[in-house]
């Protein structure tokens, strides 16, 4: 595949130069684990908030603790300059944006952006984006990773894609969501949300490796808590083994909070990705056959730490 993610994406008229975060009407879309600190921390900033989450509850929450306007239809997004959404997939942004009662973007002025922080699918943020170009509506694809110490602390990880004058429309937002040191430009619209998948896989395959190797330590006699202890301080070491087999898989606590439906469904999205572009990926492959296997008999609302208990009969606590 040689053309541009982007390529034949009409762009939305510019709208000017970018404005402070605290002058920006801003919709916030999803507030779950990660969407709530993130709305947080933006109307800390002064932002001006209009939210809407499916649960009813929680945006009455959210207001209750921050102020700002709720959203019972899309009609109360019409006055927004950008909506961010924070939601599980991408068919889930499309919903909100064009379905749910006419869809948010059929209220949104032209000019407007939307900023999909979402892990979506790059094909499902290409077909938005034409949608949407076709209404002037422009949309910056923009996910995260950091988990939710970093949501909460606004230093996540952002992974952008879109052109420059969309990016620079969003960047005083990202500048309160994430640290600006850890936002990395990756290219044409969808760029971000493929970067995202990559990275997930990577980490995906680092937990898979890192499971297997205590599962086979464990069998012949080794101790967890030796195992991860050595593999830290070791070539073996990654995020994975660092936090997540030693904080939340030795110990038993399984708390990482990053679900395994969702880590399956990125690394889904990156072997989709490898076949698009024709790459020979059977690593990328073996990961998707194996964390659907994981999502299909644990469930996907466990924490993705619990993985290897449906691989293998054989307890990586510490012992």
């Amino acid at each position: 595949m040689t053309s541009q993610p982007d390529a034949g994406i009409p762009r939305p008229p510019d709208s000017g130069a970018p404005r402070a975060a605290a002058d920006l009407r801003v919709g916030f879309v999803g507030l779950g684990r990660m969407g709530w600190p993130m709305a947080h921390n933006l109307a800390a900033a002064g932002v001006r908030l209009t939210v809407r989450d499916s649960d009813d509850s929680v945006q009455q929450r959210f207001l209750d603790d921050h102020g700002g306007r709720g959203a019972s239809s899309p009609a109360d997004f019409a006055d927004a300059d950008v909506v961010i959404t924070m939601l599980p997939d991408g068919s889930v942004v499309r919903h909100v944006l064009l379905e749910w009662e006419g869809g948010i973007a059929g209220a949104m002025a032209a000019g407007s952006l939307v900023v999909d922080m979402s892990s979506s699918a790059p094909t499902d943020t290409l077909e938005l984006a034409a949608t949407l170009a076709a209404r002037s509506i422009g949309v910056v694809d923009a996910p995260v990773s950091g988990g939710l110490v970093r949501a909460t602390d606004g230093t996540l990880s952002i992974m952008v894609g879109g052109d420059d004058d969309a990016i620079a429309r969003a960047v005083p937002l990202l500048d309160v969501l994430g640290d600006p040191a850890r936002r990395f430009a990756c290219g044409g619209l969808a760029s971000g949300h493929a970067m995202k998948a990559l990275n997930n896989f990577v980490g995906a395959a680092n937990y898979a490796a890192t499971a297997e190797a205590l599962a086979i330590g464990r069998a012949f006699g080794l101790a967890s808590k030796t195992m991860v202890e050595t593999i830290n301080a070791s070539t073996g070491r990654s995020f994975e083994s660092e936090v997540v087999l030693e904080h939340h898989v030795v110990n038993g606590a399984y708390a990482t909070g990053f679900g395994l439906g969702l880590l399956a469904k990125d690394v889904a999205i990156a072997a989709s990705l490898a076949e698009r572009v024709e790459v020979d990926a059977p690593t990328a492959e073996l990961m998707h056959a194996r964390w659907r296997d994981a999502e299909s008999r644990l469930g996907g609302a466990r924490d993705h730490s619990e993985a290897h208990q449906a691989w293998w009969d054989i307890e990586l606590t510490a012992g």
